[in-house]
C-alpha cells in the first residue's frame, strides 16, 4: 500500500440524543491527518455511538462532521470514504480471506489489477500467506483480526475507525496485534479512531486520548498529559489508579503550596494553580520514595499495611492512613519490597511534583 494523504476529521459540537439519553452531548475535536486518537471511557459513555456518527451509521441531531474540510452528515456510510473495524470482525463466513479483504474493493469498482495488487500486498503485511485461500471459520482470532484490519486498509480509507477491535482476544495475542495495529497506522499515515475502555491500550498506542463519560468529554490530551495531569478525579480513577482525598491549601511562594489532608502536612510544587482553596488531591502509587521510620523527611507518611500482592516486576499493597478518627485506604505500587512482619507499618514520602491539584470540593 503505496502511502497517501489522509484526510483531517473535525467533529464540531455533536450532539446525538436516544430518548431521554445523550450519547454525544456538544462534542468536539479534531484528529490530524496521520494521527491515530483513542475515545476512552466505560461502558455507555458515548464512544461506539460516537464511532457510528464519525461512519454514518447514526445521523447526529445537532453538529457537523467534517472530513478533509468537507461536511459530512448528509452522505450515507458508503460514500464516506472511511473504513470500521469491527469488534466482531464481521468477516464473511462464506468468503475466504481473499475474498474478504478484497470485498470493499469489489463494492468501489476497483480496476481489478490494482485490486490484485492491493490484496497482494495486504496479504504480505498481515502475514496471511498460507491463509488467503481459508474460511473465516479456519482461522484463529488473531488471524481473523488482521483479515479484519487487512480490508479495512486497502480501501484506503480517509479515516479508520477501530471498535474495540482487540477485546475478543486473549492477553498476549491483545499486545501483539496492538502493536500491528500502531505500526501500520503510523507506516501509512492512516487518521484512525479507536475506541476501547481498556486504558493499557489507549496509553500505549494513542498519540491523542479523549476521556469521555455520560456523553460528555472529561479531558482532551497526550497520554502523558492524561495520566500525569488529570484533569479531575474521574479521569484521575479511571486512568490508572490514583490515590485521591480532599485537602486544604494555602498558596506560598515560587509555585509552592502548603496543603492539609488526612494523609498530613504536605509541600507541593505545581505550576497549575488550584481551583480554590479547598480541593481534591491525588498521587499515583508508583510515584512513592520508602523512607526509614526513624527519619523525618518533607511529605512523609507511615501506613499500615493490609495487604500485598506480588506481580512480578512489582508489589502492590493495600494500606490504612489514620488520623483524627478517620481512616483512608491507600494503594501503592513498589519495585522492591522489605521483608514483612506482623503489624506491618511503611513509611514513604510523596515529592512535591507528584501530587496533583483537581477540582473543586463542591
Amino acid at each position: 500500500m503505496e502511502q497517501t494523504d489522509m484526510a483531517k476529521l473535525e467533529i464540531k459540537n455533536i450532539t446525538k440524543k436516544f430518548g431521554d439519553f445523550y450519547a454525544a452531548n456538544n462534542i468536539s475535536f479534531t484528529a490530524e491527518e496521520g494521527e491515530f486518537v483513542t475515545l476512552l471511557g466505560p461502558s455507555g459513555c458515548g464512544k461506539t455511538s460516537l464511532l457510528k456518527l464519525i461512519a454514518g451509521f447514526h445521523i447526529a441531531d445537532e453538529g457537523e462532521i467534517l472530513i478533509g474540510g468537507k461536511n459530512v452528515n448528509e452522505i450515507p456510510p458508503e460514500k464516506r470514504n472511511t473504513a470500521m473495524c469491527f469488534q466482531s470482525y464481521a468477516l464473511f463466513p462464506h468468503l475466504n480471506v481473499s475474498h474478504n479483504i478484497c470485498y470493499g474493493l469489489k463494492q468501489r469498482k476497483i480496476d481489478i489489477n490494482e485490486q490484485k495488487q492491493r490484496l497482494d500486498l495486504a496479504i504480505k503485511q498481515m502475514d496471511l500467506e498460507i491463509h488467503r485461500l481459508k474460511l473465516p471459520n479456519e482461522l484463529s482470532g488473531g488471524q481473523q483480526q488482521r483479515v479484519a484490519l487487512a480490508r479495512a486498509m486497502v480501501t484506503r480509507p480517509d479515516v479508520i475507525l477501530f471498535d474495540e477491535p482487540l477485546s475478543n482476544l486473549d492477553a498476549k495475542l491483545r499486545e501483539s496485534v496492538r502493536f500491528e495495529i500502531k505500526q501500520l497506522s503510523k507506516q501509512y499515515n492512516l487518521t484512525s479512531i479507536y475506541v476501547t475502555h481498556d486504558q493499557a491500550e489507549a496509553l500505549s498506542m494513542s498519540d491523542k486520548i479523549i476521556v469521555l463519560n455520560k456523553g460528555k468529554i472529561e479531558q482532551i490530551g497526550s497520554p502523558q498529559e492524561i495520566y500525569h495531569h488529570p484533569i479531575n478525579r474521574f479521569v484521575a480513577d479511571f486512568i490508572g489508579i490514583a490515590n485521591i482525598t480532599e485537602a486544604h491549601v494555602k498558596e506560598m511562594e515560587n509555585n509552592l503550596y502548603e496543603v492539609n489532608s488526612i494523609y498530613g502536612n504536605f509541600t507541593v510544587y505545581s505550576e497549575i494553580k488550584p481551583q480554590s482553596d479547598h480541593i481534591y488531591i491525588c498521587f499515583r502509587p508508583e510515584d512513592i520514595e520508602i523512607v526509614p521510620a526513624s527519619e523525618n523527611k518533607e511529605n512523609m507518611l507511615t501506613v499500615d499495611v493490609t495487604h500485598t500482592a506480588f506481580m512480578g516486576n512489582i508489589t502492590e499493597i493495600q494500606a490504612l492512613i489514620r488520623k483524627d478518627d478517620k481512616e483512608q485506604k491507600l494503594r501503592l505500587q513498589l519495585t522492591k519490597f522489605p521483608q514483612l512482619t506482623e503489624n506491618y507499618q511503611l513509611s514513604f514520602c510523596v515529592p512535591r511534583d507528584a501530587i496533583k491539584f483537581l477540582e473543586s470540593v463542591k
